[in-house]
């Protein structure tokens, strides 16, 4: 699923280029930028961008990414990692009123920064506890680009062999657990489904271990998602004491969108559950997604118009057939990504595939909306093999809560429902 600017709302993700003294040092330079932003001189921080990026990245989308936030508390000590081979790379927590946000800061050789990425701070994944019913024990997952980290939760006893499920990620450089501020929604659903005997494998993205795949203009969703899912299926189908008859894929957002295609390169898989996954273009919803956001405080300023205008004129450039570089292109991602996604039809998909469906929807998310729900329930409708799950209250991640959704809200700790887990294993456990 898209994101507000980089690749999902929910990972609260920008990637910028800008430019700084070479004289100065690494955690000055952030500093200097940081303290800009704070002080709302959005025009102070984008005079530090290079030409290029000062047009992809214009002040009133930085200052909104930054005022979702809320209201800064202080930061925390600034850490340097220098190397002769890549530049330097600064990460600071920032500490906001709605919980704390890490920002990494990529300094070239040049004294330039290279780079901006802002997310929710990431505590420990919490141990297996002591008394559950599983193990978990790394995978790697092997691919022709090289392995991706993985996790598998294996049941304990249980009636061999196990059934098992491939989860997949949403957008952006996503961990095994996806994690998003405090909150491990991959980890909640392995976890749970283990505790009702079914193995879980869910891995790291290849964007997140092996970005330098990504530097090129010619790649897709495809080298981004579908290709690595195939082969996790791969993979836990050919572990001992798991039924290969019995492998499904569970795609969260962009990879439930993802999730018929994945089983039609595969050829392995059993069934397939669709949480908040997206029934349109990633074009059409992330200006949805954009003008939400900014519109929750009831007004969208001069300066969030002109943000929106120019995504819109970035996005008629993305499905034109012209030549473009990804500097004028939403995300910065090349024409090659776009033109693939929104070739996508993801219900025709679906409605392709013979295989058995759950879809999952939660009815405050913001990212995925009460349209798509609509048109996955009437673009299935009189499928047999499809079942649907409506939960009022959850938010874009199974979360439950109170209120419109917003970005502050992927920051404060909280867990998938557990009925929504319930509900994949008793479909899971059903099939026959």
């Amino acid at each position: 699923m898209a994101n507000l600017l980089r690749r999902s709302a929910a990972l609260l993700l920008s990637t910028l280029a800008l430019a700084a003294s070479a004289a100065t040092p690494p955690a000055q330079v952030a500093t200097q930028l940081l303290d800009h932003l704070q002080a709302g001189d959005g025009a102070a921080a984008v005079a530090m961008f290079t030409p290029e990026m000062a047009s992809a990245a214009p002040a009133p989308g930085l200052l909104a990414l930054w005022r979702s936030f809320g209201e800064p508390r202080g930061r925390g000590a600034a850490e340097v990692i220098s190397t002769s081979e890549r530049p330097d790379v600064v990460t600071q927590p920032l500490q906001f009123a709605a919980g704390t946000v890490a920002a990494t800061v990529v300094v070239d050789a040049q004294g330039r920064i290279a780079g901006l990425f802002f997310k929710p701070a990431e505590p420990a994944a919490p141990p297996v506890p002591a008394d559950a019913r599983y193990r978990e024990v790394p995978l790697d997952i092997v691919t022709a680009g090289g392995p991706l980290p993985g996790l598998l939760a294996r049941p304990h006893g249980g009636t061999a062999p196990l059934r098992a499920v491939v989860l997949v990620h949403g957008s952006g450089p996503q961990d095994r657990d996806e994690t998003i501020g405090a909150n491990r929604p991959f980890l909640d659903v392995a976890r749970g489904l283990a505790a009702h005997g079914i193995a879980v494998l869910r891995y790291d993205k290849r964007t997140r271990v092996r970005p330098q795949a990504f530097s090129g203009d010619a790649y897709t969703m495809d080298d981004e998602t579908t290709h690595d899912a195939v082969a996790a299926v791969a993979t836990l189908a050919a572990q001992a004491g798991i039924d290969p008859r019995h492998v499904y894929v569970m795609g969260h957002s962009q990879g439930g969108m993802l999730a018929p295609r994945i089983a039609r390169q595969s050829g392995k898989v059993a069934g397939l559950v669709l949480w908040a996954a997206p029934a349109r273009s990633l074009l059409t919803l992330l200006p949805e997604q954009n003008r939400y956001l900014l519109g929750l405080d009831g007004r969208i300023t001069p300066d969030e118009q002109a943000f929106l205008d120019t995504l819109d004129r970035q996005i008629a450039a993305a499905r034109s057939d012209a030549p473009v570089a990804p500097a004028d292109l939403p995300l910065r991602q090349p024409a090659s990504y776009w033109r693939a996604f929104d070739a996508i039809d993801p219900v025709a998909d679906a409605r392709a595939s013979p295989l058995p469906m759950l879809l999952l929807q939660g009815g405050r998310d913001f990212q995925v909306t009460e349209t798509d729900w609509q048109l996955w329930q009437r673009g299935l409708s009189g499928r047999r093999n499809a079942s649907f799950q409506h939960y009022p209250a959850l938010n874009h991640l199974g979360i439950a809560g109170d209120g419109p959704g917003s970005l502050q809200e992927y920051s404060q700790p909280g867990h998938v429902l557990p009925a929504l887990i319930d509900d994949v294993a008793a479909w899971i456990g059903a099939q026959p």
